[in-house]
């Protein structure tokens, strides 16, 4: 039988920070959303609305919204849910608050510029006494914020941890699988978040569904030599985490990352809110070209990005690459 967490806390008042409280609420925790912000604190207070971060969506009852990060202390286990870059800076005010052995379980898809260190190693550096988790796979804010079926992996290096997590996070509608495999989890978030971009290019060009299913299928191919180099195992980056984000990340507007590439893929000016992947493409690519990892499709996002190749470069690059069997690697 599963230890039950009857109090979460959750660190972002951001659209998921805000879908994982109402989550939780579901799950029948008491919840406590934590912004930096008095007056979004305030205002979500009064209107039982994250009228900044999740507009139109209710906040469920046993969601307490609050300023205050010490509010955080007596939860028996705290959702970090910010962006990967802002990761270390929260993570280490929460250690400060948090006791000892309090679990802290990020949900960024990312990996840290400059350190390329994934998201448990970041909780592990700045939060050394907190066990930390990850918990990701191919959802949407405002799916999970309303309560539609949607289902996502939670890992620790501890597997009694992430059971646990689970059994205290997941209800009729929110499902979540436990493992232990954390670094696969890492990998598939951060690395599809990359494809998802060039899948919203292949969108914007008018390129045909065709060319979008060969993007996501070499895409997938890239994701797996990264996560097998860095010691995922290939039954997590072909689930929720892996595949199954890639495939809901590379096909919808609702995607950010996707959007993004949209938008660069139509000549516009990308607008809207964070997309994560557009922070992770080089510290990917500086990654896998220290393993030797050939990842074509992200390394043409990275220079896109960058300004290094126009996008009618990286299409004309990726279609002249030299033709090989499909086992072989590239």
């Amino acid at each position: 039988m599963s230890a039950l967490f009857s109090r979460i806390g959750v660190a972002g008042a951001g659209s998921w920070g805000t879908a994982l409280a109402n989550a939780a609420t579901r799950a029948g925790r008491e919840v406590v959303l934590w912004t930096r912000d008095p007056a979004q604190a305030a205002d979500m207070a009064a209107t039982a609305e994250n009228r900044r971060g999740l507009p139109g969506v209710a906040l469920e009852a046993g969601v307490t919204p609050t300023s205050s990060l010490t509010d955080l202390t007596p939860c028996g286990a705290v959702l970090l849910v910010v962006p990967a870059q802002a990761s270390r800076q929260v993570a280490g005010a929460l250690a400060e608050v948090l006791p000892e052995g309090t679990p802290l379980v990020t949900c960024a898809k990312g990996i840290e510029r400059g350190t390329h260190a994934f998201m448990t190693q970041v909780l592990a550096a700045a939060a050394p006494g907190l066990p930390a988790a990850i918990l990701s796979g191919p959802s949407f804010a405002a799916d999970v914020a309303q309560g539609l079926p949607t289902a996502v992996t939670l890992a620790a290096a501890d597997l009694d941890l992430a059971r646990d997590l689970s059994a205290s996070l997941g209800s009729a509608t929110f499902r979540l699988y436990h493992s232990s495999d954390v670094r696969g989890v890492e990998i598939g978030g951060a690395a599809k978040n990359v494809l998802a971009i060039a899948a919203g290019i292949v969108a914007g060009r008018r390129l045909g569904a065709s060319a979008g299913a060969a993007l996501i299928a070499r895409g997938f191919a890239e994701l797996a030599r990264f996560g097998t180099a860095f010691g995922a195992r290939p039954e997590t980056l072909t689930g929720l985490s892996g595949l199954g984000d890639l495939i809901l990340t590379a096909s919808s507007t609702q995607s950010r990352n996707f959007a993004l590439g949209l938008a660069l893929g139509e000549g516009k000016a990308a607008e809207g809110k964070l997309a994560e992947g557009a922070f992770t493409a080089a510290v990917l690519m500086e990654m896998a070209r220290a393993r030797d990892i050939d990842m074509p499709v992200c390394a043409a996002v990275e220079a896109v990005l960058d300004g290094r190749l126009t996008i009618a470069g990286a299409i004309e690059a990726l279609m002249a690459r030299p033709q090989r069997s499909e086992m072989a690697e590239g």
